[in-house]
């Protein structure tokens, strides 16, 4: 790149940067830091449990939005003046080094920028999501193993905290479902326009006459409950069944009575727990699920109010919206966006950020133009 061309690469990224700012308002946020502050250095705090987790966790969230804001300002200043100097001494390793950091800032600020367009009702949360097998036999197993793999890679890939609550496997490979949690400020935005059936093409490792194979898996992903939420689970709505645990897992996991089922009579709703080692931890964890699809459920029922309200059909998100083609030839692409790549072996590692970005792009786009 041309020195004459850093100067307005530089002007649309502080724009772009401002009108993030202006979104976020690390202003207001460092207020309301210096106030959780006050309430985190109260002697009592831990006294409320609940509470005390639930100010500690805003306050960090808060200071990282705020630091990372500030560090993609520093660096973009600093960018300025490493390109006047690289200009004044006409120093081409200068130069070479500016350009790598415009690519790399450039990069973070169009991750930042879609942060901004996180602004639904429970986009905040932490995530739950679920995956099931559905039509393909034993491939759609083993995809949905796959798919639990690539999901639990990408949280590690950002340094998320994952937790897995249930995982039913199939007879002869993979998985029929599973459910965990990815712990993580916003993954429930980031994450939800996962949600739908995805589809592989492959040549079938467990067809001995190595036919192709298309085989179905869903996701579903839902916001995890907090206490503000209120949701009422009277003990005579709840089938409460315990059954020993199946699968890999440690003695104490397989030899006792730990799972727990729980059925909400009123809805049909059927959750299970089985990952933790004693019965009260699984009823919790079953708990916690149940609750957050009866969220789930009291959002879809307001939604489809004012759908019936302004006269929309309904949903307009397509039911099936990736397609993972290993044969004939390789290719990932989103079918609502667009968004492909021809490398699936990255994808199914984890590295799925492209389809997450322009996922959020497109739901921001659609509710527009509705």
């Amino acid at each position: 790149m041309a020195v004459s061309d850093f100067p307005a690469e530089l002007a649309e990224l502080g724009k772009a940067l401002d009108s993030i700012e202006a979104v976020l308002d690390p202003e207001a946020k460092r207020a309301e830091i210096a106030e959780l502050e006050i309430e985190v250095a109260a002697p009592d705090l831990w006294d409320d449990q609940a509470n005390a987790q639930r100010v500690t966790s805003r306050l960090s969230v808060l200071q990282s939005e705020v630091e990372r804001m500030a560090r993609l300002r520093s660096r973009l200043d600093d960018l300025g003046v490493l390109v006047e100097l690289a200009e004044e001494e006409s120093d081409a390793g200068s130069l070479a080094e500016a350009e790598s950091e415009l690519t790399g800032l450039r990069s973070e600020i169009d991750a930042l920028e879609v942060r901004t367009l996180l602004a639904g009702e429970y986009d905040e949360r932490e995530a739950l999501i679920t995956i099931r097998s559905e039509a393909g036999g034993t491939d759609a197993a083993d995809f949905a193993a796959m798919l639990l793999r690539m999901y639990l890679r990408w949280a590690e890939r950002h340094s998320y905290s994952t937790e897995v609550y249930d995982t039913s496997y199939a007879e002869e490979a993979g998985i029929k479902s599973a459910t965990f949690t990815v712990k993580a400020p916003f993954a429930y935005g980031t994450l939800s326009v996962e949600q739908g059936t995805h589809r592989l093409v492959r040549i079938s490792p467990f067809d001995n006459q190595g036919r192709r194979q298309t085989s179905f898996a869903g996701v579903e992903v839902l916001p995890v409950t907090e206490e503000a939420d209120h949701i009422d689970l009277p003990e005579a709505d709840l089938r409460i069944d315990v059954f020993r645990s199946s699968g890999p897992g440690g003695q104490s996991v397989n030899t006792t009575d730990s799972a727990v089922r729980i059925t909400h009579l009123p809805t049909g709703i059927v959750v299970s727990c089985q990952n933790e080692k004693s019965q009260l931890q699984n009823k919790a964890a079953a708990l916690r699920v149940l609750q957050s699809r009866l969220l789930e459920r009291a959002r879809q029922e307001r939604e489809a109010e004012l759908n019936a309200l302004r006269g929309d059909g309904g949903n307009s998100w397509g039911s099936q919206m990736r397609s993972y083609v290993l044969n004939p030839f390789q290719m990932v692409k989103d079918l609502r966006t667009n968004h492909e790549v021809s490398n699936p072996d990255a994808v199914f590692d984890g590295d799925i950020d492209g389809f997450i970005d322009s996922g959020i792009r497109w739901r921001r786009t659609s509710a527009a133009a509705n």
